[in-house]
């Protein structure tokens, strides 16, 4: 193949980059509520990432086909399914249904917490991978346990981008835990259970630290489904902050 073919310039690459549409993403802040001082559990990435690496994020990863066809035990709020149809190329509520299952799923993948209720016996049919694996252990996802709380689109001229919703759950809600999920080899090599102020000392995504913000002030509001739910985007250079 001709070299020339296949190479790009510096300003080429950052119109590609530009280009990338960002891809429909869910991650999931797992809350702790149960002392004076709330906690949240935080993910270390491994090392060898080529997104974000060494960072602590909250677990999460891209929408999958899957997500769409695994069955659930309750009901999405309806003020969080009206918000995640919001803004949306082609709303549905089988999409919102989706990104909040995605959540659920990839929790259970990089922590091993299984979310959800283990009162209706094994899910029937579960889409292969994650989702087989997940009903094997005879729990159900529940989506009425799960509350969307922010959005953020990864800003163009990235090489990877997501557009991203991203949910709370509280640490109580959680059904079965399956041990060394997490290790040295493992997308996440250590979890950490930090206060808000902990939190943002770690080594974050600036993003991440912004959502850890707005996630404080809503505890701090109550915790109030009517509360607005942020959506953050990149427009000439700079971050908008609208409310959904």
């Amino acid at each position: 193949m001709n070299d020339h073919a296949v190479t790009l310039t510096n300003a080429e690459r950052v119109r590609v980059a530009a280009n990338h549409r960002p891809r429909d993403a869910a991650t999931m802040m797992i809350l702790d509520r149960s002392a004076a001082k709330p906690r949240i559990l935080m993910g270390k990435r491994h090392a060898g990432h080529k997104f974000m690496p060494g960072k602590y994020v909250f677990p999460g990863g891209r929408l999958d086909p899957g997500d769409r066809r695994m069955a659930a035990t309750g009901a999405l709020a309806q003020i969080c399914e009206d918000r995640l149809l919001k803004r949306t190329v082609r709303p549905s509520i089988g999409k919102a249904r989706a990104l909040a299952l995605a959540a659920i799923r990839e929790t259970f993948e990089e922590t091993g917490l299984l979310f959800g209720s283990a009162d209706y016996g094994t899910p029937e049919t579960p889409p292969a991978g994650s989702w087989a694996e997940f009903a094997a252990f005879g729990v159900y996802p529940d989506l009425s346990a799960v509350s969307y709380v922010a959005r953020a689109i990864t800003p163009p001229r990235r090489p990877k981008r997501f557009d991203t919703r991203f949910f709370t759950v509280d640490a109580s809600a959680v059904a079965k835990r399956i041990e060394n999920v997490v290790g040295p080899d493992s997308e996440l090599v250590d979890l950490v259970w930090v206060d808000f102020d902990e939190a943002k000392e770690l080594d974050l995504p600036t993003i991440t630290k912004v959502i850890i913000q707005e996630v404080e002030a809503r505890i701090a509001g109550g915790f109030a489904p009517w509360l607005p739910v942020p959506f953050y985007w990149e427009k000439n250079g700079a971050f908008v902050r609208e409310e959904l």
